[in-house]
């Protein structure tokens, strides 16, 4: 099974070394492993002058599943918009037709102490969120920065076909069937026509799933929901602009955006994966990141992409040991806690395997 490591920029080369190290202890243990690095966003651009580069897009393609660490840094804010690191990670979606991106909430009971919320309303905290990753204003033409009447105006289209909607809420139906079976589709259909069309089709697919209780939430009320009752939830699922918003909001819930993983899947399950959190080049190449992120998207890569359910248990289970344990990298490290470095915490994953 052949992975396309991609560590990017910032923080992105320092979690992913840990999380390579998980995969070379499963590999050890004899799972079938073949790992190949390249460049990815700023680091692409210094390589080859492009955010994804030609060959980096190539090996993608190639492999079997793609682990990506993390993009962006204030050195390359002046380039022009198209080599901009963050332009790399959009196009690399959209070139492997990553259009369902899957982000777990988890409160592990370790870290209850370390969410901004109250114990009570977090405590058990398991939910979703499936993101359409493809469409919607992010890539919606027109889209620029002209002038008109004198002065200056951007605008942006916010769009969404029938057949995109219809493909993402398969999936959020199938993965709600296989936990409690309720999917909370979140939208803006009171203003937005783009909205109303969602929940159209949301409805509409819906009568091939009558086992899963369908409801629905304007994006405003379901912000606010997140914060004062976010057990509510077990699945979301929405569109680009809001699931980038809400599931950032939802790893607050955890403790430490550094908690959570993701995965990009294309229609035959291929991913990407990556921690949700960006490349923080404030903290690089300190050696105090959380690389707990990037190793649970490991996790997510064995179960969706490579089918490996038991060592994707395994990951799980030596991220929970090493909580159990005490350790925590800063971003969670609590009174009564042993703060270690991200490299330290992913020799204590190793270990726990």
């Amino acid at each position: 099974m052949k992975i396309a490591v991609l560590p990017g920029d910032g923080i992105g080369p320092e979690i992913v070394a840990q999380a390579t190290k998980v995969l070379e202890a499963l590999a050890r243990d004899g799972l079938p492993l073949e790992m190949e690095q390249a460049p990815i966003g700023g680091a692409g651009y210094d390589a080859a002058g492009d955010p994804l580069p030609e060959a980096t897009l190539r090996l993608a393609k190639q492999a079997d599943a793609v682990l990506l660490g993390a993009v962006g840094g204030p050195q390359y804010e002046a380039l022009p918009r198209e080599k901009r690191p963050e332009r790399g990670l959009l196009r690399i979606r959209k070139e492997l037709n990553l259009f369902a991106n899957l982000r777990p909430a988890v409160l592990y009971p370790e870290l209850v102490g370390a969410s901004t919320l109250r114990p009570e309303v977090v405590s058990g905290l398991d939910l979703m969120i499936v993101r359409e990753l493809t469409g919607d204003v992010y890539f919606g033409q027109p889209r620029g920065i002209e002038v008109r009447n004198g002065e200056r105006v951007g605008f942006n289209t916010m769009i969404y076909s029938e057949s995109e909607i219809r493909r993402v809420a398969h999936v959020a139906f199938g993965i709600a069937r296989k936990r409690s079976r309720r999917l909370c589709s979140v939208e803006k259909a009171n203003v937005l026509e783009c909205s109303e069309l969602w929940r159209q089709v949301m409805i509409e697919v819906s009568r091939d799933y009558p086992d899963v209780a369908l409801s629905h939430m304007y994006v405003d009320n379901a912000a606010m929901q997140l914060v004062k009752n976010p057990k509510q939830f077990d699945v979301i699922v929405t569109g680009n602009i809001f699931g980038d918003i809400l599931s950032d909001e939802a790893a607050m819930l955890t403790g430490s955006i550094g908690m959570l993983a993701s995965a990009s899947l294309d229609d035959r399950a291929k991913g990407l994966y990556e921690p949700i959190h960006g490349s923080a080049p404030d903290i690089a190449g300190r050696d105090v990141a959380n690389p707990l992120a990037t190793i649970l998207s490991v996790a997510m890569m064995l179960r969706y992409s490579l089918h490996s359910e038991d060592a994707a248990r395994r990951v799980e289970e030596a991220v929970r040991k090493v909580l159990a344990q005490g350790l925590r990298t800063a971003d969670i490290h609590t009174e009564g806690t042993r703060k270690v470095s991200c490299s330290e915490m992913g020799d204590a994953v190793v270990a726990a395997l």
